[in-house]
């Protein structure tokens, strides 16, 4: 899959959610994955703190018949402070805090 825009790149991310196997670390992994992409091909990354968990995962769970809310929800967390340890080490904690009952 391409990933040259932000579209496409939520497009990839929210595949690889879908058919992702396990339940357990999905969000772990994804979220670190996705940052790195959007590193890469952007120059930007999610600070994760700005995405309320209920929010994340309602989007998740409609993102295979509907991308708009997750894509509006990332885009909308997006930071240019791709070097910052801080919203590095956010990322990590909200992916645990993501998948936490």
């Amino acid at each position: 899959m391409p990933e040259n825009t932000f579209d496409e790149i939520a497009d990839k991310y929210m595949e690889m959610n879908i058919t992702h196997p396990f339940m357990e670390g999905n969000g772990r992994s994804t979220c670190i994955w996705l940052d790195l992409i959007l590193k890469k091909r952007l120059k930007c990354c999610v600070d994760w703190s700005k995405i309320s968990k209920n929010d994340y995962l309602n989007a998740m769970i409609k993102s295979n018949e509907n991308s708009a809310t997750i894509k509006k929800l990332l885009k909308n967390a997006l930071t240019d402070e791709i070097d910052s340890h801080e919203i590095f080490m956010k990322g990590i904690y909200y992916s645990y805090y993501y998948e936490e009952n």
